[in-house]
């Protein structure tokens, strides 16, 4: 997803995923792949298989130890440990003369607050000991598609042009206290990328949604079933719809009376939930329709998914359903990356290298 966000205008010289599933989507999706894709573990790999000299090495590891869904086990833990067999080949390539000029490491917002802020910080110092200069920018999908996803986008450049840097709303408080957090001698890498708004989003969660009549809706029971998962909020919300009505509705353990409680939360706001494999403990999304006094429920559908990551009909996903959810729940929004590259990743490439104060 972040190569088809990049846009036609990038070459892709080589990918890897561990993820068979992963892997054999990718092939499916760009002819090329048997030129430069590798499935395997990262850690097998040497400087000797990549070719040439990067404009951009892109890594996102798996985020399942940042994410509060996970266990947190940082930079340490198993699944997020690929980031460093992903470094060890970004100083292999320094000292061969080949380091790309430019590193974004993409991953859920628990990377800036993991171990108190501990694994940001060792983020960091590997970066500045190569010596790149880095920032962090918190940007939610939601400002380009109908789906709340935060991620944290570390984008780092051995060279800054004057003028990309300056404030930004992505510079959130989390980023801030990340910087203000950080030791000294890792503090003077830092650079504020500059990064502006994106034009509104004008497309809401009902307009990616397949028609009615294409798609399996829940029974009556599993429907009730799913408002008695909703505490009294939830239910209430379902009662002050007029006209139609398209909400989505994601499950989350709450503790209530010191105990944990599986309950259903439905949004009305044009946005899904944030999209999440169907694997580790996150349950799949269901769409919700309130029309006339009558309220239905379904799933949301692979395709959906899709959409909501801003793929494209044409690609081709997993034949099964689980398969296409995972494939769509732990990939990087397209249009994020491409407004990303646009205004932030190919002005770097393209300015002079004119190094600018921080």
């Amino acid at each position: 997803m972040a190569r088809l966000g990049l846009g036609a205008g990038w070459t892709c010289g080589f990918a890897n995923d561990f993820d068979p599933v992963k892997a054999a989507t990718y092939r499916a999706n760009f002819a090329d792949a048997a030129g430069h894709f590798h499935a395997g573990d990262v850690w097998q790999l040497s400087a000797d298989d990549l070719p040439g000299r990067a404009d951009l090495a892109w890594a996102s590891s798996p985020c399942q130890d940042f994410s509060l869904a996970g266990g947190r086990a940082g930079l340490a833990g198993g699944r997020s440990s690929a980031f460093f067999g992903f470094w060890r080949l970004m100083a292999a390539l320094d000292d061969a003369g080949r380091a790309p000029r430019l590193i974004v490491i993409e991953n859920v917002t628990g990377l800036l607050t993991s171990h108190g802020g501990a694994d940001f910080a060792a983020l960091g110092a590997a970066l500045a000991q190569r010596g790149y200069r880095f920032g962090a920018l918190e940007i939610d999908a939601a400002s380009l598609l109908p789906q709340s996803r935060p991620r944290v986008f570390v984008v780092a450049a051995r060279e800054v042009a004057a003028g990309l840097t300056g404030e930004s709303a992505f510079h959130t408080r989390a980023v801030r206290a990340a910087h203000a957090a950080l030791p000294a001698e890792v503090a003077a890498h830092w650079v504020w990328w500059r990064l502006a708004h994106p034009p509104a989003r004008n497309t809401g969660l009902a307009a990616l949604l397949e028609p009615d009549a294409a798609v399996a809706w829940h029974t009556p029971a599993q429907t009730a079933r799913l408002r008695e998962l909703m505490g009294p909020l939830h239910r209430a919300r379902l009662e002050v719809r007029s006209g139609r009505a398209v909400g989505a509705v994601f499950r989350r353990t709450r503790v209530e009376n010191g105990q944990p409680v599986q309950r259903a939360e439905v949004r009305f706001d044009g946005l899904a939930g944030c999209l999440r494999t169907p694997r580790g403990g996150s349950s799949r999304q269901a769409i919700v329709v309130v029309e006339d006094g009558r309220v239905r429920s379904r799933l949301l559908t692979p395709r959906e998914a899709a959409r909501l990551m801003g793929l494209p009909d044409s690609y081709r996903l997993p034949r099964t359903a689980t398969g296409a959810l995972h494939v769509a729940g732990d990939g990087v929004a397209v249009p994020v990356v491409r407004w990303l590259a646009r205004d932030l990743l190919e002005p770097l490439l393209r300015a002079p290298a004119a190094m600018a104060a921080g």
